[in-house]
């Protein structure tokens, strides 16, 4: 092969390469005109796959923060109030993005409804539901977060579900103390979903709840995968299984309609009581698939963060032995000043509890279980200093919010957990009630004996011990 051959290949090479390099450049960038300088640095990746590579790459190593830490070996980088703010332009799950990072942009992005509105990737709308929280806004959001968020925040309903969710925990921790060998953490989601199941559709039985947990566990692999709808992908397997979940819940809803019929005066039992008997102020009622996507949201949302939360709190606590100590000897004192008689924990005895919920606030922060959150511009919106364009999406990265060693304290509005603004989580206060609840129980009478201590960390998609937590749970005099 001439050397003449050899300049022209690798000429072609070059050129092909800058084209591809260049493709997102010309479908995104371009046409913004003189505004595109005003976008941050970044990368746009290649056509199609965008940076996900990238992004699953960091997702799927022992070190998810570097999907965004080499943004400041790579890019430019502000200063920004408290912390070091990255502000990238991507493109992931196959849309143009900036990443935001400082606590200042996030709040700005969260709390903005005017310029922002939700912008989740099409697998989740697809998982979720179309007509989910997710995907919903403006009047019907606010309707729908009222219906819902009332039954499960304030002292009141809180206080409703204490007594349930106590019976559970103990039995839990007693029979699984029997089992011997067990996976912690799925069964953790098992008790969780209980949970929350009992809030949501507690009339329906045991035998609607397991057809439902089975799969949820695939669903929730697929709502962070590409939308490939194909044998062998996540997302293929994600929407079979969504499908088996509205298949049980429009059983269960027809039924519970027909009841309603045959009886109007029947009492109210449960959350989903409370949806078909719904109406807004023009008499609008929730149709059948407004109400399924609504349970499909919160029966998964409801479970999953607190199950997993949870684990982590209990696997921290007894990594720490001088902090389990702690928490123990506070839960010791609160039942020893507990009035003679009362039987139970009371809402006000946890809300007493200051050391244990600051390790619950420090579990939260450390796992840190919605890695980001998406949204939309509506406009053209100035963030920070740069430019997020109409139409453009903005991930709202927490952990790095969390992880800044400079700027992070929980009172300066740093703390994100549940989100922020109109659509933070509307179960974040029962998420803490049953971990509080749970680890009262498991300090006082239990350890966690882990058979692999150093198993391998997964972060997608949630942050998890690859062996679930595979242990034993043993009471303690």
């Amino acid at each position: 092969m001439g050397l003449g051959l050899l300049v022209g290949y690798f000429v072609v090479f070059l050129i092909v390469r800058l084209v591809v390099r260049n493709v997102n450049y010309w479908l995104y960038e371009i046409k913004l005109g003189e505004k595109r300088y005003e976008l941050p640095p970044g990368d746009m990746g290649l056509p199609l796959i965008g940076n996900m590579w990238s992004f699953l790459r960091a997702f799927k190593s022992t070190n998810p923060e570097s999907f965004v830490q080499h943004l400041l070996h790579r890019t430019r980088y502000k200063r920004a109030g408290s912390g070091v703010a990255v502000y990238t332009r991507r493109t992931v799950y196959g849309n143009p993005s900036i990443i935001v990072t400082s606590p200042e942009a996030c709040r700005k992005v969260l709390t903005d409804d005017d310029a922002f509105q939700p912008g989740w990737p099409v697998s989740t709308l697809d998982l979720m539901g179309r007509k989910s929280f997710a995907n919903i806004f403006g009047n019907d959001h606010k309707w729908q977060r009222k219906l819902t968020a009332s039954p499960v925040n304030g002292s009141e309903a809180l206080s409703l579900y204490m007594k349930y969710i106590e019976e559970n925990v103990v039995a839990a921790l007693h029979r699984w103390a029997a089992m011997g060998r067990i996976e912690f953490l799925t069964e953790l989601r098992r008790l969780t979903f209980k949970i929350i199941m009992h809030i949501f559709l507690s009339s329906e039985g045991d035998h609607v709840r397991e057809a439902l947990e089975k799969d949820y566990t695939l669903l929730n692999y697929g709502v962070r995968a590409m939308a490939i709808n194909v044998p062998g992908f996540a997302y293929y397997h994600a929407l079979k299984a969504r499908k088996s979940l509205v298949a049980v819940l429009q059983r269960a809803v027809t039924r519970r309609r027909a009841q309603r019929r045959e009886n109007p005066s029947c009492p109210k039992k449960d959350m989903m009581d409370n949806l078909l008997e719904a109406a807004d102020e023009k008499g609008r009622r929730l149709d059948d698939e407004e109400i399924i996507d609504i349970l499909v949201m919160y029966l998964n949302a409801g479970h999953e963060s607190s199950g997993h939360t949870t684990m982590w709190a209990a696997v921290f606590l007894q990594q720490n032995p001088h902090m389990f100590e702690k928490a123990k000897a506070e839960q010791e004192e609160t039942v020893r000043n507990r009035p003679a008689g009362q039987k139970g924990l009371t809402l006000k005895e946890i809300r007493k509890m200051d050391y244990l919920n600051k390790v619950i606030d420090e579990t939260l922060r450390v796992v840190t279980f919605s890695l980001t959150v998406f949204r939309e511009a509506k406009k053209d919106v100035n963030v920070c200093g740069y430019m997020i364009p109409k139409g453009w999406k903005a991930l709202v990265w927490f952990r790095s919010v969390h992880y800044d060693p400079e700027g992070f304290h929980t009172e300066s509005g740093n703390f994100m957990p549940f989100g922020s603004g109109s659509r933070l989580c509307p179960g974040n206060d029962l998420a803490k009630l049953e971990i509080a609840i749970f680890l009262h129980y498991f300090l006082l009478n239990y350890e966690l004996e882990r058979e692999n201590p150093a198993s391998p960390v997964m972060y997608l998609p949630h942050t998890r011990p690859k062996d679930n937590c595979l242990g034993r749970i043993r009471r303690v005099s």
